[in-house]
């Protein structure tokens, strides 16, 4: 298989390179974080001239580097092994393993002579804590799973044979190195269960897999949805037969995001410029996990594309809410309604924001008056976007609206400008 390459991450890497403070990488088990460290900047590090000996690797998930868990005996060695002035290069693989890892990497920060890298796959332990725990020195990039322009790149095969792969069985780098849809299937459900679920398990000390499992179940097939705890739990009196709190099931929520299997989107009130609690919709990390969750029973495309649409913007940078346009209308009998129309994406980044809808198909002036009601009601100068199944070009219409195919808009990172 080609190397994949991950020059947004690298770069994001690079940039950062000797800046004094601890380059934390985070993201969900398996999406190439390691990779990402141990060959891609490491290889990067060698070609620009840096000594072997000054690059100081350990990977803290292998049983043979146990020892090093040890903050006292981890802290002995890299202070060993740093000989001489010269810029040493410090990359321990998923920091999670170190007992008190946060001391041991303010520790590494008092040595002048050291840039440090690490890895991790638990935000609870990383993300949301990387400035308090590091008191400011902490500096993170998420990695994300394959973008379908960095699938398509290592793909031997046309571009809608690419989607179909892609739209199955997502984006977790190791897919692509099983042939066969058996050993794809296999992997991905492992992934998931033997992994994430066991994971939050244990490090949370839940006794009822079941209800979690069932929980998973119904986010994967409800991706896109608006919902909440309440309305979750009511779903579980309901459909499967016994209570579970709406506190219990916004804590399991809570280990999912923490675990980055899930995304929360917040509602957004454009005319009224502030954002709606509740309900809010939920999207996978990956759409192969999703799919494998459900036994690839439920794989509706609008709903897959609409979550991998979701993904490549945040992938690209871009903070991402759903949008709700309120408008007063009257109904037949003169009486004052209000309406709410949604809008999928709206995703924003510095001075930029876009409006974007995801419509599978457009097939008759009723599909697309629904798509644009709600872009018809929004007065700012900012781009209004469709993305269709179809594999079209953009064009725009007297409005100002814009359609392009999904193609165009993932395999082109400046699709949107």
């Amino acid at each position: 298989m080609k190397e994949i390459k991950r020059d947004y991450y690298l770069e994001e890497l690079k940039i950062r390179e000797n800046n004094s403070l601890v380059k934390v990488i985070t993201g969900i088990y398996g999406c190439g974080k390691s990779y990402l460290l141990f060959n891609l900047f490491y290889n990067y590090l060698l070609n620009k001239g840096v000594d072997k000996k000054h690059i100081i690797t350990i990977a803290l998930d292998d049983l043979v580097n146990e020892k090093f868990r040890d903050p006292y005996v981890i802290l002995d060695y890299l202070k060993n092994k740093i000989k001489d002035n010269n810029l040493y290069y410090i990359f321990l693989d998923e920091i999670q393993y170190l007992n008190r890892f946060e001391e041991v990497l303010n520790s590494l920060l008092h040595i002048k002579n050291v840039d440090v890298y690490v890895t991790g796959s638990n935000s609870k332990l990383l993300s949301k804590d990387v400035i308090t725990e590091f008191r400011g020195r902490g500096d993170e990039i998420q990695v994300h799973p394959l973008s379908f322009k960095e699938f398509f790149s290592v793909y031997e095969g046309t571009v809608d044979e690419a989607w179909d792969e892609y739209f199955n069985y997502g984006g977790m780098p190791l897919v692509l190195s099983h042939e066969d849809s058996s050993k794809k299937t296999d992997y991905l459900k492992g992934l998931f269960d033997k992994v994430y679920v066991s994971d939050i398990l244990e490090r949370y000390n839940i006794k009822n897999r079941v209800e979690l499992s069932e929980l998973l179940n119904i986010l994967a097939s409800d991706i896109g949805s608006l919902t909440n705890p309440l309305k979750l739990s009511k779903i579980f009196s309901s459909t499967k037969g016994h209570k579970i709190s709406d506190k219990t099931i916004n804590r399991y929520i809570e280990y999912f995001l923490d675990a980055f299997l899930l995304n929360k989107v917040e509602r957004y009130d454009i005319k009224g410029r502030k954002y709606i609690n509740s309900p809010y919709k939920y999207y996978f990390e990956d759409i192969g996990l999703r799919n494998a969750r459900l036994n690839f029973r439920q794989v509706e495309e609008n709903h897959v594309m609409e979550n991998i649409i979701y993904n490549e913007l945040k992938v690209r940078g871009y903070t991402v809410d759903i949008g709700i346009v309120n408008v007063t209308d009257y109904d037949k009998n003169k009486k004052r309604i209000l309406k709410n129309y949604e809008i999928d994406f709206i995703a924003s980044k510095g001075n930029n924001k876009y409006y974007i809808q995801s419509a599978f198909s457009i097939d008759d002036i009723n599909k697309l008056k629904q798509e644009t009601n709600s872009f018809n009601n929004i007065k700012d100068s900012f781009k209004k976007i469709i993305i269709v199944r179809n594999n079209i070009k953009p064009r725009i219409n007297e409005m100002g609206i814009i359609t392009m195919g999904i193609y165009n808009f993932l395999l082109d990172e400046n699709s949107l400008d």
